[in-house]
């Protein structure tokens, strides 16, 4: 300050006007003084003509912000917007005079006419001057100074269009933004939607350090906005989700502390957005808004997956009540319905929950359900969507094993299985990405899709519509047993599942002797973390037997090896209780340890090597 009132020198004048939007400006400074000098040095900068002179552009610019930055504080503070820069001529048209005339920061004078209009009466009954195109270099300027607007209590549309683009053009940039834009931006966001603040804290430039306590703040006022959402008029409900646009565009960055680990998703408020949306499908602005208020209700807990497709197969949500019947979520089916061709985040986001929830579709809704499945699953479909139909399918897949319980069984039959192909495999022909979603093998991806083709493949009814999912298994033999993974069990499983049938038969014939003994001989090695399948532990006597058909070629150190496996497995499963009603696997158990014991014995006595090749006898 000292510096603008009293240097003569141009250059150390010039440097001071540009520092002065970077500086915390103390509201009970007076600055009076300050403005004069910057408005004086400003006019003597213009011509006989009030142009600026070109060789003075930059001086005039700076003396423009600085001018705008200090006496916007100078309003915050309560001052009136009389003839203060100029006796004689209302500071209204002091900075319309700087509108028309020059073309420095345009946007800056804007923004601080408006808030001249805001607390000048006689000038409030004039037109308010409109925001241009917003240059980068005012952007975080306007960041700062636009919740001046909202504290004062009188804003136009055009003043909150601006601060939802400048929120949005700081915070989608292709940089980084620093922590003091996302600060300025969460404060900016606060207060659009009604959080309280002191002015002290509002006119710090710097705000990065209270970033954590603004994300608090905008979190609790998002719940005080979900909460309000089940009563009140239209116009209230359409106000209320142009607050969650506000706060979406915010919240899309990795604001600290955001929400509290515990407290996650509140089905009945999801439901009551969705259902005041349907109910205003005949306002086409407010059903817009209200589904934007019911899509960031969604993305809020499902942003990860959006951001990295691979979180999609762990992601697991905790409810706030684990208490809910199928009818509970019969309006997320419906939802569904209505946006899986047309909002496919949306829809993804519809999957990932009821992929989560522990109980089953009402049964009133299967078909649909099934038929959106499919849908979703279709090779036109993104990735996300079709990965997130493949894990609802997962989630469903023991209703779709015992199809005889599934309404129009037919097309269930028909079109299920190739929809499930397409998920995993949308264009068969062409050749994958090594690092896309639709790479060629993907551990998790891999692990859904066949545990899903293993549950159908124990219905023989299923059967000759799988044997379009048997070239794809027979390809992930190599990959599945060279990671030694877990897969195998279910390749297994799915294979000696379908041996039975004549086709499934000449199908499986390209698998060498050797590929069946490896698949066998890892999944036994796998076989414990299926335990808690009873499904699993069921077929484990079908195993045995495809097992005795195949270890005939095993050399001695696997021979001990499925010794050890099995030998656990059978500890494992008398130590849970599995076998005390299953009399006929324990048998099976037995009797595959003692024929294993048998070969290694005789290997001993005839000096068989360790890793000597074994002749089929």
């Amino acid at each position: 300050m000292w510096l603008l009132e009293t240097s003569t020198d141009p250059e150390v004048f010039l440097t001071a006007a540009s520092l002065v939007p970077h500086v915390d400006w103390p509201l009970d400074l007076d600055v009076s003084d300050t403005l004069h000098q910057l408005y004086d040095v400003y006019t003597s900068c213009l011509d006989i003509q009030r142009r600026i002179v070109p060789s003075l552009e930059e001086k005039a610019s700076a003396c423009t912000m600085a001018l705008c930055h200090l006496y916007c504080g100078h309003i915050l503070q309560g001052h009136p917007a009389y003839e203060f820069l100029d006796k004689g001529s209302r500071d209204y048209h002091v900075f319309e005079g700087m509108l028309q005339k020059t073309k420095v920061n345009n946007n800056v004078i804007v923004a601080t006419t408006k808030l001249v209009i805001a607390t000048d009466e006689s000038s409030s009954r004039r037109s308010s001057p409109k925001f241009g195109a917003c240059p980068d270099s005012v952007l975080e300027w306007l960041s700062h100074v636009l919740p001046f607007h909202f504290v004062i209590g009188r804003v136009d549309k055009d003043v909150e269009e601006l601060a939802m683009a400048v929120i949005s053009k700081l915070l989608c940039s292709t940089s980084s933004p620093s922590p003091q834009i996302i600060a300025n931006c969460t404060l900016l966001a606060c207060i659009m939607v009604g959080v309280q603040f002191d002015k002290k804290d509002i006119v710090r430039v710097d705000k990065s350090s209270a970033l954590p306590q603004l994300a608090q703040s905008l979190w609790a006022q998002f719940q005080k906005v979900l909460r309000a959402s089940d009563g009140g008029d239209l116009t209230s409900a359409v106000r209320r989700a142009w607050h969650f646009d506000v706060i979406c565009r915010v919240v899309d960055r990795d604001l600290p502390d955001l929400r509290p680990p515990s407290e996650m998703w509140n089905l009945g408020m999801c439901r009551k957005i969705y259902l005041r949306a349907k109910s205003s499908e005949h306002n086409d602005d407010s059903s817009t808004l209200l589904t934007k208020m019911q899509r960031f209700t969604f993305a809020d807990n499902l942003t990860e997956t959006q951001s990295d497709p691979d979180q999609l197969w762990h992601l697991q949500i905790s409810w706030q009540s684990n208490s809910h019947s199928p009818e509970d979520f019969d309006w997320l089916v419906d939802y569904l319905g209505d946006v899986c061709s047309n909002d496919h985040e949306t829809a993804g986001d519809i999957l990932v929950l009821l992929s989560s929830v522990r109980v089953s579709c009402n049964p009133a809704k299967q078909r649909l359900y099934i038929e959106k499945l499919i849908a979703c699953m279709d090779s036109t479909m993104p990735p996300r969507l079709r990965h997130a139909a493949l894990r609802a399918a997962h989630r469903f897949r023991e209703v779709l094993a015992s199809i005889d319980v599934v309404d129009d069984a037919d097309m269930v039959l028909t079109k299920f299985s190739p929809a499930i192909l397409t998920a995993v495999c949308p264009q068969p022909g062409a050749t994958p990405t090594e690092d896309g979603p639709d790479r060629l093998f993907h551990g998790d991806r891999d692990l859904c899709y066949l545990e899903l083709v293993f549950s159908l493949a124990r219905n023989s009814v299923w059967h000759p519509h799988l044997y379009c999912q048997i070239n794809r298994a027979i390809g992930m033999i190599g990959a599945c047993c060279n990671q030694y993974i877990m897969l195998v069990f279910y390749l297994v499983g799915i294979f000696v599942s379908m041996t039975s049938d004549e086709t499934s038969a000449t199908l499986l014939s390209s698998i060498t002797e050797q590929q069946w003994w490896d698949m066998m001989r890892i999944a036994w090695y796998h076989a414990f973390l299926t335990l808690d399948n009873t499904h699993c532990v069921d077929f484990l006597p079908v195993l045995v037997e495809g097992t005795k058909k195949y270890m005939c070629i095993a050399p001695k150190f696997e021979l001990k090896q499925l010794i050890s496996n099995v030998d656990e497995l059978i500890k494992m499963l008398e130590g849970r209780g599995l076998l005390e009603q299953r009399d006929g696997a324990a048998v099976a158990l037995k009797e595959l340890r003692g024929i294993a014991n048998d070969m290694l014995r005789k290997d001993e006595d005839e000096g068989v090597g360790e890793c000597q090749p074994r002749r089929r006898t």
